[in-house]
């Protein structure tokens, strides 16, 4: 397996998004080739792939600057259904640190939702720490 950050969107890639994203987020509508294109192509988005002979997983690493220094979240980790359990999140979860503290960066936040249970445990062997934080949401 080979994990690689996605520098140009390719069809095989958008069609594994177009099943890989369901997965996710059921009610969510895939990305298309014109989003995914703007997430490889923007200075503060990086889209770490897995992949075996087509893309079976997927992480992205969100880089914004505030008055507090640099922020990094990890966002939209998802993996194959029919390749869960082979530690595919893991590398790239992995990947996605060893990235991040290259380039200097000193913390790196994600959200899980409780009911995702083997992602949360892995997040924590990882060393992410559950923080004690309201998180909210308005939905426009």
């Amino acid at each position: 397996m080979e994990i690689f950050r996605a520098t140009e969107i390719t069809e095989d890639i958008v069609t594994a998004f177009g099943e890989l994203i369901p997965q996710l987020c059921p009610s969510c509508k895939p990305p298309s080739k014109k989003d995914l294109d703007e997430i490889v192509h923007s200075e503060n988005t990086v889209l770490f792939l897995a992949r075996e002979k087509e893309v079976i997983g997927a992480l992205t690493l969100v880089f914004y600057r505030i008055p507090t220094g640099i922020k990094v979240w990890v966002e939209d980790v998802v993996v194959d259904e029919s390749m869960r359990g082979k530690g595919i999140a893991k590398q790239l979860t992995q990947h996605a640190i060893d990235f991040a503290a290259n380039r200097g960066v000193s913390q790196i936040d994600l959200t899980s939702s409780p009911t995702r249970i083997a992602a949360n445990k892995l997040y924590q062997k990882l060393g992410f720490e559950k923080r004690d934080t309201n998180a909210y949401r308005i939905k426009l």
